[in-house]
């Protein structure tokens, strides 16, 4: 009985340790004027195991959606994804004029050498949803790490 609990306990205590993390390098989020209502947030998604990125939610951003942007027929367009399946140990960008986290009615402007908190949410290989906390920075208008802007022919869909 007493193998069986340690060897019991040792399981538990392996797969506490095993729990997928998700590592964020380089988030960053575009600069608005005060008028604007939508911005995107962009980074660098490298998961312990297979997970998803399912969500994101932040208080700066009535609704905060997982978008792809993609070249269709020669016109640009944006549309909401359901999610982004993360490999194991590889890293997945998320950069202007591809997958990006859009922050949309927006709540104030954001400006540079502001941070915006968002929280994004993951799924593990089980289905088990877990959640991390970051700060992005937010980028000047026109700085380095900043998109290109919306153009005739450029749609957004939802």
């Amino acid at each position: 009985m007493k193998k069986l609990f340690i060897a019991s306990l040792i399981t538990l205590t392996a797969t506490a340790w095993a729990q997928t993390t998700v590592k964020v390098e380089d988030a960053w989020v575009r600069g608005t004027v005060a008028t604007q209502k939508a911005s995107g947030a962009f980074m660098r998604l490298t998961p312990s195991a297979n997970a998803r990125l399912v969500s994101a939610q932040s208080p700066v951003a009535g609704v905060v959606e997982i978008h792809e942007m993609a070249m269709e027929n020669d016109v640009m367009k944006m549309r909401q994804v359901p999610g982004l399946d993360l490999a194991a140990g590889r890293t997945l960008e998320l950069k202007p004029g591809g997958y990006h986290v859009m922050l949309l009615d927006l709540k104030q402007q954001l400006k540079a050498g502001e941070s915006v908190p968002i929280t994004l949410v993951f799924e593990d290989g089980a289905k088990k949803r877990f959640t991390q906390e970051i700060q992005a920075p937010v980028t000047a208008l026109g700085g380095g790490n900043a998109p290109m802007p919306m153009k005739p022919g450029m749609e957004h869909k939802h």
